[in-house]
Order: C-alpha cells, then sequence, then structure tokens
C-alpha cells in the first residue's frame, strides 16, 4: 500500500452519533493537523450544514467516516482518489457501533457511488438535484473543495434550493 506521508488514518465518531458524514479521503492538512476539516473545505462544510465548529466536532453530533482513511497523496487536478481497499474492509466494522444514526450524507462521487449502488456513470449533479429520492436515509452532497467553486457558479439551485433543506434537517435531527 503506498501511501507518500505514511499512513494516519483520520476519523471519528460515537456509538451516539446522529449524522455521519462520509467523503473521500482526508486532505493534507487534515493528515498533518490529525484533525478532518480544518481547511476551506471544512468551513465551507460547516456553513453548509449551518453548524459552529463545536456542535460538527461533537461526536454524538456528527461522525466523520471517510471512504479512504489515510491522505492518498496528489493527483494533477487535486488529490488522489481514496484508496479502494479502505471502506470495505472498515465501513461495517463502523457501522457495527452506530447505533443512533439518522442521517447518512454522503460527499462527493465515491462515497456516493459506493453507498448508493448506481453506476459510476452516474451524474453527481443529478443525484445531489434529486437529494429528495435519497432521503430519509442519505442525503447526497458535491464536496466542498474550493476546487468546487465552478460547480458552485454553474448549479447556483443548489445554495438557493437544497442547503436550506439540508440545514432544517440537521438541526432537528440536533435538537432531538
Amino acid at each position: 500500500m503506498h501511501l507518500p506521508f505514511g499512513a494516519n488514518p483520520i476519523f471519528s465518531f460515537s456509538e451516539q452519533s446522529k449524522i455521519v458524514l462520509i467523503s473521500q479521503a482526508p486532505g493534507i492538512l487534515a493528515h498533518q493537523k490529525s484533525i478532518p476539516y480544518q481547511d476551506k473545505s471544512g468551513e465551507r462544510l460547516r456553513s453548509w450544514l449551518g453548524v459552529s465548529d463545536e456542535v460538527f466536532y461533537n461526536l454524538d453530533n456528527f461522525a466523520i467516516l471517510p471512504m479512504g482513511f489515510c491522505y492518498p497523496g496528489k493527483g494533477k487536478s487535486g488529490d488522489l482518489p481514496p484508496r479502494k481497499e479502505c471502506a470495505p474492509l472498515w465501513h461495517n466494522l463502523v457501522w457495527q457501533q452506530l447505533n443512533h444514526v439518522q442521517l447518512t450524507i454522503l460527499i462527493g462521487q465515491y462515497a456516493q457511488q459506493y453507498y448508493l449502488k448506481e453506476p459510476s456513470s452516474s451524474n453527481l449533479t443529478a443525484r445531489v438535484r434529486a437529494y429528495e429520492n435519497y432521503l430519509p436515509q442519505f442525503f447526497p452532497l458535491v464536496h466542498p473543495s474550493p476546487l468546487n467553486q465552478g460547480w458552485m457558479k454553474k448549479n447556483e439551485w443548489f445554495e438557493e434550493e437544497v442547503l436550506p433543506v439540508l440545514r432544517e434537517r440537521i438541526q432537528v435531527i440536533l435538537k432531538q
């Protein structure tokens, strides 16, 4: 297994976690700090969710379960894809510990393809736009990376139509 900076699995959860965030793999800053989402993507994600850092990092609120547990390295246009062996090897073991999950947020194409069992040719934008089709269990999102700024500009409906529903669901779950 090749990891350019070695293995440093980054994930977090408690048996009480209510919402599971499944995304690609930790970025270089997460690898260096051993804390997920301590970067621009994390700032944007917390804004999308409508939560503070304190609420976000409370393990009873949010579990963070990446498709690849370690930083995979840099590619031509962003980080490399998550290592394919991680999710099949570790996700079921984590899920066995999660007893109170009310929503799983699938961030990006890798998480969506794995959990929604759709063909790899299925379109991320179409899945995000049709988020209601996956509720109440799943909520598909585009990755909050600054590299997706072009996608955000082309898909203004996302901020206007999808994010308010996401924030409302998050608030309802967190109040329970």
